[in-house]
């Protein structure tokens, strides 16, 4: 049974909605680009059949109310041109991780970062978390800089944490409190 409450995350450029299985063939121009998937824990996908995986395992995590994936959707297009992800959720802890990815046709516009400031927003007034976090490859500048932007810190590394495609890669770890994200946004 879903436990998530409402979303309704919109912008001037974009809305974020779940994904839906209409969407796996962006899903797979996505993530089937080596250059966007270069820094995340799974190789390029080779087929539609992946995307399709995926939808069914989010759809069975939402409904657990485990995981949560949101799809950047264009005004201008109704394209599915990037992902968001709160997953390994801790209600006791009122903690959880945020992941996300973008075609790569759409880096330098911006749009990673608005859509992950909707994202931490709703995380913390709508779910009420207290803690957000995020592990990322520290060799992934751009993404440390969009955490940076949003005032999350690196908090810690761990040394050789992942192995996708015979190569070895460490993990940056970031956090950042409601608290903190609360105070920036009213100074």
């Amino acid at each position: 049974m879903n436990t998530f409450p409402p979303i309704n995350l919109a912008c001037d450029r974009f809305s974020l909605r779940l994904l839906e299985t209409r969407d796996a063939a962006d899903l797979l121009a996505i993530f089937g680009d080596p250059e966007v998937v270069r820094y995340w824990s799974q190789p390029p996908w080779r087929g539609e059949e992946e995307a399709l995986a995926m939808l069914e395992r989010d759809r069975e995590a939402f409904f657990d109310g485990q995981a949560l994936r949101l799809g950047i959707v264009l005004r201008s297009t109704g394209r599915v041109v990037g992902t968001l992800s709160v997953f390994n959720l801790s209600p006791a802890n009122r903690r959880a991780e945020i992941g996300y990815a973008l075609a790569r046709a759409h880096w330098g516009q911006g749009l990673m970062h608005e859509a992950l400031g909707l994202l931490v927003e709703w995380v913390f007034d709508a779910l009420r978390l207290h803690r957000l976090e995020a592990d990322i490859d520290p060799a992934n500048e751009a993404s440390a800089r969009s955490l940076q932007r949003l005032g999350f810190q690196r908090e810690g590394l761990l040394r050789e944490r992942w192995i996708v495609d015979g190569q070895v890669s460490d993990t940056a770890f970031y956090g950042l409190l409601g608290a903190e994200w609360r105070a920036a946004r009213s100074a």
